[in-house]
C-alpha cells in the first residue's frame, strides 16, 4: 500500500465517522484544502477520499460548487426512509444466524448525542447478527446516509427515548413481529415529518442553487 492510498483511506475514515456522529451538516460544503490541514496530509488523498465517498452517496458532487453533504429532496428522503425500514425488515426475517454472538444490551441515555448514537449501534446490530454481508453492508450504508439528517433535525423527534427504548427491549427479547411492528412506526413517523425536515435543513444549508 502506497503514502497516498494510506492517507486516503485514512481520510476516507475520518470523514465518514465525522458524518456519522454530526459533525457535518446536510447541505454543508466540504472544503478539500480545509480538510487536508486538519488531517495534516496533501489535498490529493483527501479528494480521493472524497469521491469515494460520492461514489458511496455520502458525497454529492455540484461541479464547479464543490463538494457537499447531500441536501435530499422530499422525494429521495422518503425513499431513503423506506429503503432503510426495507432492509431492517429483510433481516428481522433472516434472523440471527446459528454462529452469531449473543448481542450486547444497549443502554440508552438521556441526551440526544445518545439516542442517535445508540439507533445507529442498533439498527447495525439488527443486520450484522444475520451474517448476511451484503444486507449488512447495505444497512450500514443507509445508516450513514441518514445520520447527517438525525443528527440535524433531532429537535423535530419527541419521545426518542421512549421509542428507542421500545425497539432495544423488542431487540433483546428477540420479540420479531413487535420489533417489526416498531421499526414501522419508528419510519413512519418520519416520513410524515419529512417537509419540516427538508425544510429546516434548506433552511440552514451552505448551498444554493
Amino acid at each position: 500500500m502506497d503514502a497516498t492510498h494510506s492517507k486516503s483511506v485514512y481520510a476516507y475514515e475520518q470523514i465518514r465517522l465525522a458524518l456519522r456522529s454530526g459533525t457535518y451538516t446536510p447541505g454543508q460544503r466540504l472544503d478539500p484544502t480545509t480538510l487536508a490541514k486538519k488531517f495534516h496530509i496533501s489535498s490529493t488523498p483527501v479528494r480521493f477520499a472524497l469521491y469515494r465517498l460520492v461514489g458511496e452517496a455520502l458525497i454529492v458532487d455540484h461541479a464547479r460548487d464543490g463538494l457537499y453533504v447531500p441536501l435530499l429532496t422530499e422525494v429521495d428522503m422518503r425513499d431513503l426512509y423506506d429503503w432503510m425500514e426495507s432492509l431492517l425488515m429483510m433481516a428481522c426475517d433472516k434472523g440471527p444466524a446459528p454462529t452469531a454472538r449473543k448481542t450486547e444490551s444497549l443502554q440508552p441515555g438521556s441526551t440526544d448525542a445518545d439516542l442517535i448514537g445508540l439507533a445507529w449501534q442498533l439498527f447495525d446490530s439488527i443486520a450484522s447478527v444475520t451474517a448476511r454481508t451484503s444486507l449488512h453492508r447495505a444497512v450500514r450504508l443507509a445508516n450513514d446516509r441518514l445520520a447527517p439528517i438525525r443528527w440535524a433535525t433531532q429537535e423535530l423527534v419527541e419521545d426518542g427515548l421512549e421509542e428507542l427504548s421500545t425497539l432495544n427491549r423488542h431487540w433483546q427479547a428477540h420479540d420479531m413481529p413487535a420489533l417489526k411492528a416498531a421499526l414501522h412506526d419508528y419510519h413512519e413517523r418520519r416520513k410524515r415529518l419529512v417537509p419540516c425536515i427538508v425544510a429546516l435543513l434548506n433552511e440552514r444549508s451552505d448551498y444554493r442553487h
